[in-house]
């Protein structure tokens, strides 16, 4: 995979699948509590509780959308986002590569990554949930993601205009105790399998962790939406899936 192939936290214009360039924007999402190190990548309406994982030190971490304009005009009228990213240093990216998974890399070609059926996809602290979730997942739906006609539910404030871009939202579990949140964003063209990524300096060391939504970049290498790829697997497995 070639670092000058991978558009993320990058402004200016990227190849899209129609063969079109498209004009590319970055957005802060804020940052992301990640006290016990694994970090958790999921589908924040289907599997919160179940997220794959990968380990980072300790800390909190700024996250950013990377959103493409694919209109065939480039006037704005059609945004989809390319990736989200976690970022852990400001060091120039000279490499990238599938995130290991909490027992090792993937073998050659495949990827550790996020399943979707929701349409959207978020970093987590996968250790936290339990604690700052609502005791019953059976009740999320109801109580916290769409409670009826409630500005604080999940669901109207990702679909507000502010404080973050519709389509986006840094929130705060309902138990929290210090401030453990998620932040999440709309899954490009929508659901599918999105494979995480890492982007390495030119000491080895990681800069970030990102989600491809496969919008933008090389098609005929890259895995996007709708490939056949195996649902992303279960925290304590990390079983890899082929591009």
């Amino acid at each position: 995979m070639d670092i000058a192939d991978h558009y993320a936290m990058r402004t200016g214009s990227a190849p899209l699948e129609s063969g079109l360039l498209g004009k590319l924007t970055v957005t802060d999402l804020g940052m992301v509590r990640i006290p016990s190190g694994q970090l958790g990548a999921c589908d924040p309406f289907v599997n919160l509780d179940d997220p794959v994982v990968f380990r980072i030190p300790p800390g909190d971490y700024p996250v950013y959308v990377t959103v493409a304009d694919v209109s065939e005009q480039q006037d704005g009228s059609h945004m989809r986002e390319a990736y989200l990213s976690l970022v852990m240093s400001d060091a120039t990216a000279t490499r990238v590569e599938a995130a290991p998974g909490l027992d090792g890399p993937p073998p050659e070609g495949e990827f550790f990554g996020a399943s979707v059926d929701a349409g959207t996809v978020a970093f987590v602290d996968a250790d936290s949930v339990n604690m700052s979730m609502p005791e019953d997942p059976r009740k999320w739906y109801d109580d916290v993601f769409d409670p009826h006609d409630d500005p604080r539910s999940w669901f109207a404030i990702m679909d507000a205009d502010e404080p973050l871009p519709a389509g986006t939202a840094n929130l705060v579990m309902p138990r929290s105790n210090a401030g453990e949140n998620v932040v999440l964003a709309h899954s490009g063209w929508g659901d599918g399998f999105y494979p995480v990524l890492q982007t390495k300096d030119a000491e080895g060391e990681v800069t970030a962790i990102h989600i491809d939504f496969g919008v933008v970049g090389k098609f005929e290498d890259e895995p996007n939406a709708g490939t056949a790829m195996t649902p992303a697997p279960p925290a304590n497995s990390n079983q890899p899936s082929s591009n």
